[in-house]
């Protein structure tokens, strides 16, 4: 394969995406094109709704009518997901396909990154990254499922909590 899989958004009718995505899925099966379009996501995030005094945990879509597909784009694999039953094309200018940056594909939740986290609560940081890098801090919070660090860094004389992601801080020696 000359071209590595990148990741693009599809639009689709409201309320279809679970269906665009069997659909896709079943489809890439049956002409065996599983090294041509990976992947075919729906983020999605759990929240809790209360409804009449009732707690209930619900998945919510992160982006509704819209689906991820990881594919090598070409003239035949285009046509496969556009042709899909309830998919309205691809996102970008005039229907073009267009791929996902990686920045995009991590703000968005499509792909998560494993990071190895060498410090915890109470530790000591160093910023190695971004707007305040070079501070120093302690950690107050790590919420993994986030991607989230929480550091308080003095500046200006006053203690300043500051969110990072994990990989801007690293342990102090």
């Amino acid at each position: 394969m000359a071209e590595e899989a990148k990741w693009y958004v599809v639009h689709t009718y409201s309320g279809y995406e679970s269906k665009v995505a069997g659909n896709l899925m079943t489809i890439v099966e049956n002409r065996n094109l599983q090294d041509m379009i990976q992947e075919v996501r729906i983020p999605t995030e759990t929240v809790t709704e209360t409804r009449d005094g009732v707690k209930k945990e619900i998945e919510r879509k992160l982006f509704p009518s819209y689906v991820f597909v990881k594919m090598v784009l070409t003239d035949a694999t285009w046509g496969v997901v556009r042709y899909t039953r309830g998919c309205t094309g691809f996102v970008g200018p005039n229907g073009k396909a267009v791929p996902l940056t990686e920045e995009e594909v991590q703000r968005f939740g499509v792909e998560t990154r494993e990071v190895h986290i060498d410090y915890s609560v109470g530790d000591m940081v160093n910023i190695i990254d971004g707007p305040l890098e070079g501070f120093t801090g302690r950690v107050e919070e790590i919420d993994l499922e986030k991607s989230r660090v929480r550091v308080t860094v003095s500046m200006f004389g006053r203690e300043t909590p500051v969110e990072l992601e994990p990989d801007q801080a690293e342990l102090l020696d």
